[in-house]
């Protein structure tokens, strides 16, 4: 089979597209044949060193397909049947093992690139918005990256739960797209001096000098003392991605001076922990989706050959929605 390999820490330029075995699924595993795979940020952590990783390895954890063979004591899928996954090392491949554990089943009437598009955005969106910060009515939602892949689809189901949502974008053409998802407001950072101290402001003003009760921060480095600022107190600032790098050691004492602030950083490990919260996530989403009530856009698709492309893509915030690679 052909498969992205990451041959050391570094840049998209250390991703080779190579032959491998074909792998074979141990006990609990199944062997899927891979329609797309998922391009995500914690694909580009791995690869460059943020996260430790074996090297080489085969790049990837997201997708969907159709099961080709079952591993022992798999009694829970056929072969045949269309899944996707969050969480399969070596997905950016045309075979992958997956956990039996970790695949959910694609509902009928979706067809197999948009569902590897929503596994981990599409989950990530579905905890942030129903677990992390429980989104109601009244609640006032700011939002970094509104066009990204998380942003547009948790755009979407926190208006859908009532709340009125305040993205940043950084043009005009991932302005429309944010508001095209729900945005009452959308605010363009890129074309700001100081994002540090102009964002607050702006989102101030939108709230009648309030704050808003939630920040979604998926960019991190960046955003993370503007997004910081834009609360209300009792506020939660989300902080779950670091597209712009990592954000520095903080000083929780900053958190009582602001208001009595909370702070966390999830991952989608610890809201998909049991088979009964990732099958109630998955089936919210990917149901959503099939149904026609949640659009997902899928802003890109790469070859599997053209994998360093994809990250570069994605790394220099030049995609909107959800980038995949096509085996």
């Amino acid at each position: 089979m052909h498969a992205v390999v990451a041959r050391e820490a570094g840049g998209p330029e250390v991703l080779a597209h190579t032959e491998q075995p074909d792998p074979a699924p141990g006990p609990g595993e199944l062997l899927v044949r891979v329609a797309a795979a998922g391009v995500n940020f914690i694909d580009t952590y791995r690869r460059a060193g943020v996260y430790p990783m074996d090297y080489p390895h085969v790049v990837g954890v997201e997708g969907a397909g159709t099961v080709e063979a079952l591993g022992p004591g798999v009694g829970t899928v056929a072969v045949g049947d269309r899944v996707a996954w969050a969480e399969a090392p070596g997905s950016y491949a045309e075979l992958a093992v997956v956990p039996a554990a970790h695949a959910v089943r694609v509902p009928d009437g979706l067809d197999l690139t948009t569902a590897a598009a929503l596994p981990l955005q599409g989950m990530t969106a579905h905890y942030l918005v129903a677990s992390t910060f429980d989104v109601g009515p009244g609640h006032d939602v700011l939002l970094t990256a509104g066009a990204g892949g998380v942003g547009l689809l948790a755009t979407q189901l926190a208006v859908a739960r009532g709340g009125r949502v305040v993205t940043t974008v950084s043009s005009a053409e991932k302005a429309a797209l944010s508001s095209a998802a729900g945005a009452a407001h959308t605010v363009d950072y890129a074309a700001m001096d100081d994002v540090t101290t102009e964002l607050p402001a702006v989102v101030r003003e939108l709230t009648d000098g309030a704050g808003v009760h939630v920040v979604y921060d998926g960019v991190g480095r960046a955003t993370f003392e503007a997004s910081l600022a834009s609360l209300r107190p009792r506020g939660t600032l989300v902080l779950f991605g670091g597209a712009s790098g990592q954000v520095p050691p903080f000083d929780p004492q900053r958190l009582n001076k602001a208001g009595s602030l909370f702070l966390t950083r999830p991952t989608l490990a610890h809201y998909t922990a049991t088979r009964g919260e990732l099958e109630w996530r998955a089936g919210e989403v990917l149901g959503s989706a099939a149904a026609g009530d949640l659009d997902v856009r899928v802003g890109a698709t790469y070859p599997l050959a053209d994998a360093a492309a994809a990250h570069a893509a994605l790394e220099g915030r030049a995609t909107t929605g959800k980038v995949l690679l096509v085996p």
